[in-house]
């Protein structure tokens, strides 16, 4: 099913729809290969007491895509709370984080990842931040980099647990 662009809308997600959010970021997980068995049959209150907490602390913002009033997409978005500490300026190093961008798969490949991306970079962009980080799914990969996204010196060590 090819979409024109006016059937695709872009808004800003509310409150009611993070279960919906949620149920996408365990529906992306599930895409790139993660079995049920590893994931925690909790995720959904695991990831709206996340979002709860971002909201207040990190400037959490969530983007929905819809067609015919159907949510069918979403991504979220926050300041990056970091992995140590922060001892750079803001001027210099505000980083945001976008994760769980999602679109069902009857809907990808017709740009709704890009556009969900779009809304999420300018809103990290309207709060102040100096660079965006994310962590791409093989299918995604194409997509961000189509936005300008690099590669970043991030390496990993599997240990084979």
């Amino acid at each position: 099913m090819m979409l024109t662009e006016q059937q695709i809308t872009i808004r800003k997600a509310i409150p009611p729809e993070d279960a919906l959010i949620a149920q996408h970021f365990y529906q992306m997980w599930q895409d790139i290969g993660v079995p049920d068995a590893a994931m925690n049959s909790n995720y959904l209150d695991i990831t709206l007491e996340f979002i709860a907490q971002a909201r207040q602390e990190l400037f959490y913002q969530a983007f929905v895509a819809e067609v015919d009033d159907v949510i069918v997409g979403s991504a979220s978005c926050q300041l990056f709370s970091g992995l140590y500490p922060n001892v750079m300026t803001a001027e210099y190093r505000k980083f945001g984080y976008i994760w769980g961008v999602y679109v069902e798969p009857v809907y990808r490949r017709q740009g709704i990842a890009e556009k969900l991306t779009h809304s999420a970079v300018a809103h990290l962009k309207a709060i102040g931040c100096t660079r965006v980080v994310l962590n791409a799914s093989p299918l995604g990969k194409p997509v961000y980099s189509s936005l300008g996204f690099s590669e970043s010196n991030a390496m990993q060590l599997d240990l084979g647990i």
